[in-house]
């Protein structure tokens, strides 16, 4: 019988892997994400690519690694080949002006490699199960990647609205930064809509629970009768419905104590998005944190300091 380690990957097979690693991205950036994902435990492959090239230059430099060294690297050969092999979706391409001529091009170059993985079965069936980890922990590392970044533009977004001269502006932006940072923890926002006789900030799920929304970026703190008016909304709805009062220069001493006894909402301020934003503590932790004290102890307000200090 014929050893694995003499199977070897035809060379038209990685050429093809070139063509669609190439194919796939149009912008470097989510290319660079992807090989480094893929790559993430190759240091040794990453230190030997030249990200500033193109590409299909990179594409190249990271075949002839492989390929000049097929006995170790076949696993992670058939990981990458296997991976973009079913890619049915190119969610970069469809963002860019031509997006129907780079997708068409894509899926040639995709379909091509597909091609050449069912040729090449033998060889990728030896390898299979070690290439789907391969591909499981590249997918971990690159959506943990892609959730940092996506953090890191919300926060330069958020610290760049605090210098808007516009307020009208700035409402707006809050109102879509809101829904984009709710959206990245899964919480399902929905935009602004009104009812009869009311407006809706926003509202979204949370723990099986559903939220209505009222946010303010205003220079003044919130007092007793916008949160007398936003706990009968509430009311209007459903019983397993609650709500979050979004101030984020805080609410007054007056206000607080009504609600430290008996809340149907929960609060947060300008210094928890700044706790979630430098990622000292996960919105959906900060949600959960606020909403079992309020339930324990009927108050509406939880300094993001208080849990943060709590935890460590």
């Amino acid at each position: 019988m014929q050893s694995s380690a003499r199977k070897t990957m035809n060379p038209s097979a990685y050429l093809a892997l070139v063509e669609a690693l190439t194919a796939i991205f149009w912008n470097k950036k989510p290319f660079e994400m992807y090989v480094r994902a893929m790559l993430r435990d190759h240091s040794e492959l990453l230190a030997r690519l030249d990200f500033v090239a193109t590409k299909r230059e990179v594409s190249g430099q990271l075949v002839n690694l492989l390929r000049s060294n097929e006995a170790r690297y076949l696993d992670l050969t058939v990981a990458l080949m296997l991976d973009i092999a079913d890619m049915g979706t190119f969610p970069n391409l469809n963002s860019q002006p031509d997006s129907q001529i780079m997708v068409t091009k894509a899926t040639a170059a995709v379909a091509e490699l597909k091609r050449w993985t069912v040729k090449q079965r033998e060889v990728i069936a030896e390898h299979e199960a070690d290439a789907a980890d391969i591909a499981e922990n590249a997918k971990n590392a690159q959506d943990g990647r892609a959730f940092a970044e996506a953090h890191e533009d919300l926060k330069q977004r958020f610290i760049a609205m605090h210098g808007a001269a516009d307020v009208h502006q700035r409402g707006r932006d809050f109102e879509d930064f809101i829904n984009e940072l709710f959206a990245l923890y899964d919480l399902e926002p929905r935009a602004s809509y009104s009812l009869d006789h009311e407006q809706i900030d926003g509202a979204f799920s949370f723990d099986t629970d559903h939220y209505v929304l009222e946010a303010k970026w205003w220079k003044e703190t919130i007092g007793r009768s916008l949160l007398d008016v936003f706990k009968t909304n509430i009311e209007r709805k459903g019983k397993n419905t609650l709500g979050l009062y979004i101030s984020m220069s805080g609410f007054t001493s007056d206000a607080l104590a009504v609600y430290s006894y008996s809340t149907p909402f929960i609060t947060m301020d300008g210094l928890d998005f700044m706790a979630v934003l430098d990622q000292r503590i996960r919105l959906e932790e900060l949600m959960r944190r606020k909403r079992r004290h309020a339930s324990e102890t009927g108050h509406c307000f939880l300094p993001v300091a208080k849990i943060i200090s709590e935890a460590e």
